[in-house]
């Protein structure tokens, strides 16, 4: 190719500036051959762009966003920032679905293991009374879990300031923070007070004659304040705010050691689906510690994952979605699903949702249980 033809081949306009710019000069063939090679890598990023648009040009909103962060998760290794935390013990067992409205208990059976909440009361910063609060359900229950959580372990601390994190972590996770009785903000709080104000116990039982119930409630007190007219105001509304947050201290210190690691670019994506993030939460958890494939069959998928779905047919279709989703941002995660139920594999560290630390499996061993 002559010098001419190379010259044809530059057309972006700083690069033929640059080319101006060294006319003449020493080496300017040398010179013209570089800045046409870096046309050459502009060219072929801006078709892999366009056939990536025109690809997701025919999903919908959740699947465009699915794979794009499929995308930025494979070719962008995973630092600190992207991880969040939850404890271990949560990613087991979720919460509601669904509001339950004036239900103040909630069980669920995970195998041979239960989780019982029951909804509790909070002190009043505007009546002065104790007001009962609900059940926390849904997926902003669980990402604010998330983000205390991980706000504990970054800090290594048990007191959380919650004003001034959460609309951020909000922001994070695609939410627009926006007030009124409706906005996201009294929605946020509003699950955050469920959470601060209910009890929590865990029953774990061998199958044969042995049975342990543990209480583990997350939360030892909840600080709550009247915001200022101008505070109100910048915050969209009024309502009564979470100054501070903190954790018991047992399980604090239960999180400590056992925090689970959440890749939160994942996190994001499933971030409107409470089932989806119990699944995300609950593979990530089972696939660090397998030593052996794991089968469960539908009926232990269905008291796992299907409290909302009576139906077991309308929950093996609902949660064969909740899967392919999970496979579309994981594509080799290794989990397979079959008339029976679904089978879990060991996986190698670079399949993981997030990698476990040097020597975690041998530490984990055995530790498999019922789901």
């Amino acid at each position: 190719m002559g010098i001419e033809d190379r010259l044809a081949g530059i057309r972006d306009a700083d690069l033929r500036a640059e080319v101006e710019a060294a006319r003449g000069g020493f080496l300017f063939a040398q010179i013209v051959e570089h800045i046409l090679h870096r046309q050459q890598v502009r060219d072929a990023e801006a078709s892999a762009q366009g056939a990536v648009a025109g690809r997701r040009a025919g999903m919908g909103r959740d699947q465009r966003r699915r794979d794009a962060v499929r995308e930025v998760i494979e070719n962008q290794p995973t630092v600190p920032e992207n991880l969040q935390h939850i404890h271990s013990v949560l990613a087991l067992c979720g919460l509601p679905y669904r509001d339950p409205g004036p239900v103040r208990e909630f069980s669920r059976d995970y195998g041979r293991n239960s989780l019982n909440l029951v909804a509790g009361r909070l002190k009043s910063p505007v009546t002065g009374e104790m007001e009962p609060q609900g059940l926390p359900y849904g997926p902003k229950a669980r990402l604010v879990l998330l983000h205390l959580c991980t706000e504990a372990v970054r800090q290594r601390s048990p007191t959380i300031e919650v004003a001034d994190s959460l609309s951020g972590f909000m922001r994070e996770m695609g939410f627009a923070v926006t007030g009124g009785e409706r906005g996201t903000i009294r929605q946020f709080k509003e699950q955050l007070n469920r959470l601060a104000a209910c009890s929590m116990q865990i029953g774990l039982w061998d199958g044969h004659d042995q049975a342990s119930t543990l209480n583990v409630p997350p939360f030892r007190s909840l600080d709550l304040w009247r915001p200022s007219a101008r505070e109100g105001a910048r915050d969209g509304e009024g309502a009564a705010w979470s100054r501070t947050v903190q954790f018991h201290q047992d399980f604090y210190d239960n999180l400590i050691r056992h925090a689970l690691p959440v890749d939160i670019r994942a996190a994001r994506a499933f971030s409107g689906s409470a089932r989806k993030l119990d699944l995300l939460f609950w593979v990530g958890y089972r696939l660090r510690a397998l030593q052996r494939p794991l089968r469960l069959t539908w009926t232990n998928l269905h008291g796992q994952f299907g409290a909302e779905n009576a139906c077991i047919r309308s929950f093996r279709q609902a949660f064969k979605t909740d899967v392919a989703h999970l496979c579309e941002v994981f594509p080799k995660l290794p989990v397979a699903l079959d008339d029976g139920g679904m089978t879990l594999q060991p996986a190698d560290p670079g399949m993981l949702l997030v990698p476990p630390r040097k020597g975690i499996r041998k530490m984990q061993a055995g530790k498999e249980g019922a789901v």
